[in-house]
């Protein structure tokens, strides 16, 4: 490449220019690959992943707040070509949803998820003022590694609390009219899983443990992650001083994470999905802290 920016330099060769800038988009494409090896180098990190949303102070606003998140996060899966399935849903009262649970898989979906942890803020006019003043509205994301069968944790059947009930919410009167919704408590730690989306106890179940299991290996990661473990510690309020990252649509548009910095003035976009700038900046971010300390 420095050959041909030489032979090219002072001369108006199109052809030797055309292949420098090919050359270019390979290198910077192994460039790239290399970097993401390096960022997504933890086991966990090539684990698909189960997110959690939960909507927070804000009212019926946060509930719709949720609601768009969860639209977000479907639509990031499908850029990437990830498969993505529900597995718990509670709806709002009036709009939205109180908490939704998703499993999304694939390669290094867990790895490049780790960003979205923490408080989410929206700040908009609210649709559901009749006035249209101004509203923040607050949401909270989990995301652990849905492990599935590939990691092997000494878990005590007498160690689980079973709970089945009635599902609620959408799916047609055969989940909501039978004993299918599993709720699975840890008894030592007291980590919880819940699934009612599948018409079948059964099947309700197997998610529960898959969601359980990948709760209990999570916190065996953070006990060894001091950052994470102090992230995870902050997201019990979920309302203001505590989010990561805030999406303005009014006055202005803005969308910016607060951890590093990175924003996008694309708000429609973000919405949309395309969120990889956020999740790349976070990765840069958390290697650079990791290796500070």
């Amino acid at each position: 490449m420095q050959e041909l920016a030489g032979m090219a330099e002072g001369a108006e060769q199109e052809e030797l220019l055309e292949e420098l800038e090919g050359q270019l988009g390979t290198l910077a494409a192994k460039l790239d690959e290399a970097e993401m090896v390096i960022l997504l180098g933890a086991e966990e990190d090539s684990q698909s992943a189960i997110l959690e949303i939960h909507s927070g102070a804000g009212g019926t606003d946060a509930m719709d707040w949720a609601s768009m998140l969860q639209r977000m996060y479907v639509r990031w899966a499908g850029i990437h070509g990830f498969k993505c399935e529900e597995l718990d849903y509670m709806p709002g009262e009036e709009a939205g949803i109180k908490r939704v649970t998703l499993r999304i898989e694939g390669s290094y979906v867990f790895g490049q998820l780790r960003s979205e942890k923490g408080i989410h803020r929206l700040i908009r006019l609210s649709p559901f003022d009749s006035s249209g003043r101004r509203h923040t509205s607050f949401a909270s994301i989990d995301v652990i590694p849905d492990v599935g069968n590939d990691i092997k944790l000494d878990i005590k059947e007498s160690d689980l609390r079973i709970d089945t009930f009635r599902s609620s919410g959408p799916g047609g009167q055969g989940v909501n009219t039978t004993t299918s919704a599993v709720r699975i408590t840890h008894i030592p730690t007291g980590i919880t899983a819940q699934c009612q989306n599948e018409r079948s106890q059964h099947h309700n179940k197997d998610s529960c443990m898959r969601i359980l299991m990948g709760r209990l290996y999570n916190l065996e990661l953070e006990k060894r992650d001091a950052e994470s473990q102090a992230s995870y510690a902050s997201k019990d309020a979920i309302a203001f001083g505590s989010q990561i990252r805030t999406y303005t649509m009014q006055p202005f548009r803005l969308v910016k994470d607060h951890r590093t910095g990175y924003e996008s003035t694309d708000v429609d976009a973000v919405m949309d999905g395309h969120i990889d700038g956020f999740t790349h900046a976070y990765l840069l971010y958390r290697h650079e802290q990791m290796h500070a300390k």
